[in-house]
């Protein structure tokens, strides 16, 4: 990087992190900034990376070799694995100044100032070989929920109210940043925030992608949000997750809180949730998704890979195809038998489903244990297994994402996870403590 190199600490959100070698080390998730006692500009200390397993480090900024739009290269590959904690003295860019809202000075320093929101930060490197933040990108803020103020970028010493203490600070921009992530980064992401600024940001997520993000945090982290949401938003979201996941939610509540939410959602989108309610905690029937892909035998092969091939679809459900007589939603009709996903990219786009059905692979019981389920899945190396009822009508499926979430330890997504549980593999300790 060449003096005077300025580079915009937003536009680094999620950009990829090599080490020399070219090996993948993990994903930018903020920038730290040193506040100092005097009038200088904030120091870029480093950056915050987030690794396997989630484990955010810190990265020294004087071990960063490059950075661009696509990607931070390191001069080293030998890393400080500890934990990254902010210090006192220590603001993260995206998590504490992004949507501040400002004061922007004159040039003149005469005249009225004017309000803006922060957008993005700019830092530039000086003759000692220190980032520190030079520019700041604002929107002007209007006070009218119609007009969308223009942005412009200011010198660092015109801005009043950037790091001190405030109580005006927005969502709109960290939102889009995070709306660029898989659902997974996100919840990482917002687990990072304090609790009344991630319950802010969530509420201003779309339906749809806070439904998702939800099915990505650990249980008491999606009470704590959905709580904070008023009934009407909290049902709204209920009925966007999957019925899987939102049985889930709703068990971690008070009954009486269960049945208000229950009540307020569609009575289409509430049902499938109560009956996967109804089951036995830890039996095929509490785990399985009530919405597999099943068709009817006289559908094609042409039309099962239309199906498979809506983005909607998760990979593991759209694997394969239950194949049932009418009708194709759960409960269905007789349940027939299955089709992988390979098999059918073998047979000609005419071909009749009920032609090549598997149908050697028992289907499990609503009251199948846990145990069971995994047995027989890794015995036949399947993503998914039907579940059936007595009237053998196909009620759902247990999908391998399933039997994970429900083996592995309760608080397993959650980021306060024993250190020694967390050594990424291929990356050793370093001695840069800060």
């Amino acid at each position: 990087m060449t003096m005077g190199t300025r580079v915009y600490l937003a536009r680094l959100a999620a950009l990829p992190v090599f080490d020399p070698n070219g090996d993948r080390v993990g994903r930018v998730r903020d920038a730290v900034v040193r506040l100092r006692t005097t009038n200088r500009p904030p120091q870029i200390v480093g950056l915050v990376a987030e690794m396997a397993l989630r484990r955010r480090i810190f990265l020294p900024i004087g071990r960063v070799t490059s950075m661009d739009a696509e990607a931070v290269v390191l001069s080293t590959g030998t890393l400080n694995l500890r934990r990254f904690e902010k210090r006192p003295n220590e603001l993260l860019v995206l998590e504490d100044l992004l949507d501040r809202r400002v004061s922007i000075e004159a040039e003149d320093g005469t005249g009225t100032a004017k309000s803006g929101i922060v957008v993005d930060l700019g830092m530039e490197l000086n003759r000692n070989n220190e980032w520190l933040i030079t520019r700041v990108a604002v929107r002007q803020h209007t006070g009218r929920l119609t007009r969308r103020g223009h942005t412009y970028q200011v010198e660092y010493d015109r801005v009043k109210g950037l790091v001190g203490p405030t109580d005006t600070q927005g969502s709109a921009n960290l939102v889009a940043l995070l709306e660029q992530m898989r659902p997974a980064d996100m919840a990482n992401a917002l687990q990072d925030l304090p609790d009344a600024r991630r319950n802010e940001v969530a509420a201003a997520l779309s339906d749809r992608t806070l439904a998702d993000v939800l099915e990505e945090l650990p249980e008491h982290d999606q009470v704590e949000i959905l709580i904070q949401l008023d009934r009407e938003r909290a049902a709204d979201v209920l009925e966007r997750m999957d019925p899987d996941d939102a049985a889930d939610l709703l068990a971690e509540l008070p009954k009486a809180e269960q049945t208000i939410l229950l009540d307020l959602m569609e009575p289409e989108e509430a049902g499938p949730v109560r009956q996967l309610m109804s089951y036995t905690p830890g039996t095929a029937g509490s785990v399985m998704t009530s919405e597999p892909v099943i068709m009817t035998p006289d559908a094609t092969v042409a039309e099962a890979l239309a199906r498979i091939r809506e983005p909607e679809l998760s990979p593991v459900v759209a694997a394969q195809v239950f194949v049932a007589r009418a009708p194709s939603a759960t409960p269905s009709g007789k349940y027939l038998g299955m089709v992988h996903f390979q098999r059918l990219l073998r047979e000609p786009p005419s071909s009749i489903l009920g032609g090549i059905i598997e149908t050697d692979i028992e289907a499990l019981r609503p009251e199948t244990g846990l145990t069971e389920i995994t047995r027989r899945m890794a015995t036949y190396d399947l993503v998914a297994m039907p579940v059936i009822d007595n009237a053998n009508r196909l009620v759902g499926a247990v999908t391998v994402d399933d039997v994970l979430d429900h083996s592995l330890p309760r608080d397993w997504r959650d980021r306060d996870v024993p250190e020694e549980a967390e050594e990424p593999a291929g990356v050793l300790p370093g001695v840069n403590h800060r």
